[in-house]
């Protein structure tokens, strides 16, 4: 870019796998301006932690007031203006209002009327990786591998020095994306390793039905923080679950994985990526109450880390 940037706003909200695919976005911004003072505008259940993230000067929340809130909305307003560019990946029709609200600064995005506007036809039928590489390129910023040294901590939480991690869950409102618990439970029981069971307290009913059948496995759900269980996620030998955030998270951090689709979601556009960019091992059932227990033992004993298997 000619003028030299100063100042720079990122918009990112979540979910953690949205923010988890961003993480080379973020890595790229910082190494192609490594002296500008660079903000991330993100939700609450996020900003804590991506505050520990080398990337970012600042973290910020945004309330996304409703419009009738006229302090909430003038609160938004000041995050949004005094920025010499605006990076918004998540392209939203909230995040495009934005560019408005704050006085149509140089802005990258899809909002009609900004600087860099973000043209390609094909941006909702590619992966997100790759769509935010392309937004980002009519800056001239190439994502770049993250470091993620800043998720790793110490914690205080027993578990097996050798294991699986399961995620039995995912978003509450989709219950579509869900193998059923008994289906893991019977997983759970095919395995011959200890399983470390991974999720919000949402989970704790699955993960009670997963321990009737694997009793010596250990159940984590609704006590981590996002810190915990990525050191968790990190240790982990292998991983196992939904299409959900924390999945995302296991890949990233290059554990061998198996996700887990129905046709609810669409793994071509939002399928976790390892950090060389292959996927891990996807099955993708019409409906996951019909995917068969040996099939996904089959792919786990597989272990074939970039391959993909459908039904």
């Amino acid at each position: 870019m000619k003028v030299p940037v100063q100042r720079i706003l990122i918009i990112r909200h979540g979910a953690l796998g949205d923010i988890v695919l961003s993480f080379a976005s973020f890595a790229g911004i910082r190494q192609a301006h490594p002296d500008a003072e660079i903000s991330l505008l993100t939700t609450a259940p996020f900003a804590a932690w991506l505050s520990q993230a080398p990337w970012f000067t600042e973290v910020l929340i945004d309330a996304k007031p409703a419009p009738w809130n006229v302090p909430g909305v003038l609160r938004l307003r000041k995050q949004l203006v005094g920025h010499d560019l605006v990076v918004d990946l998540q392209t939203s029709s909230r995040s495009s209002y934005y560019f408005r609200l704050a006085g149509s600064p140089p802005w990258s995005g899809i909002a009609r009327g900004c600087l860099y506007r973000h043209m390609n036809p094909r941006r909702d039928s590619i992966h997100t990786c790759e769509r935010l590489a392309d937004q980002l390129s009519t800056v001239a910023i190439v994502p770049q591998p993250p470091n993620l040294s800043w998720l790793r901590s110490e914690f205080s939480i027993s578990i097996p020095q050798r294991f699986i991690a399961l995620v039995p869950g995912a978003a509450p409102h989709r219950p579509k994306k869900r193998w059923p618990a008994e289906k893991f439970g019977a997983l759970a029981a095919a395995l011959n390793m200890r399983l470390v069971i991974l999720g919000t307290a949402h989970e704790q009913r699955l993960a009670r039905e997963i321990l009737q059948h694997a009793p010596d496995s250990v159940d984590l759900t609704g006590r981590t923080t996002l810190a915990d269980v990525s050191e968790v996620l990190a240790r982990a030998a292998f991983a196992i679950g939904n299409d959900t955030g924390l999945m995302h998270l296991a890949t990233a951090f290059n554990v061998p994985s198996v996700v887990l689709f129905s046709l609810d979601s669409d793994p071509k556009l939002t399928a976790p990526r390892y950090p060389d960019g292959h996927w891990p091992t996807v099955i993708r059932a019409q409906n996951l109450a019909d995917l068969p227990v040996d099939r996904v033992v089959a792919a786990i004993s597989g272990r074939h880390k970039h391959s993909s298997l459908t039904i």
